[in-house]
């Protein structure tokens, strides 16, 4: 199923936060069952590895009245997990948000989906990624 390969792709990503190290566990996306997840949790993971900095300028373009540094970690790794798939990998931005906001229901805190959803809808916008 496609939201066990995000939540790994997600908890990878939210590693990667914390760690330098240039290779990501892939034993953890081992543990999913179909190869096509596999093969997707693994394209979100290394999307967001090549294109990190991208990803965090588009994130602090379109912040308001918040500096990157002040944003959750986890809440940051499901936003970095959305934007990879939509930006890179074309998924439906509607799928993806929707999905983002399914993580953070259960990883973060309860005002994160409504801040997730924000930051999330204008960086669509203001990308033209509708």
């Amino acid at each position: 199923m496609r939201r066990d390969a995000r939540l790994k792709a997600f908890t990878l990503v939210f590693e990667k936060l914390f760690s330098q190290c240039d290779e990501f566990d892939s034993e953890m996306i081992d543990e999913l069952k179909k190869a096509e997840d596999r093969e997707f949790a693994r394209a979100i993971v290394e999307k967001f590895e090549e294109n990190r900095k991208t990803l965090q300028m588009l994130v602090e373009n379109n912040l308001k009245d918040y500096e990157i540094d002040r944003v959750y970690k986890v809440d940051l790794a499901i936003i970095y997990t959305a934007l990879s798939e939509i930006v890179y990998l074309k998924t439906p931005t509607k799928v993806a948000i929707n999905e983002a906001l399914e993580i953070a229901k259960v990883y973060s805190t309860e005002k994160s989906s409504k801040f997730i959803h924000g930051v999330l809808s204008a960086i669509i916008k203001s990308e033209g990624l509708c």
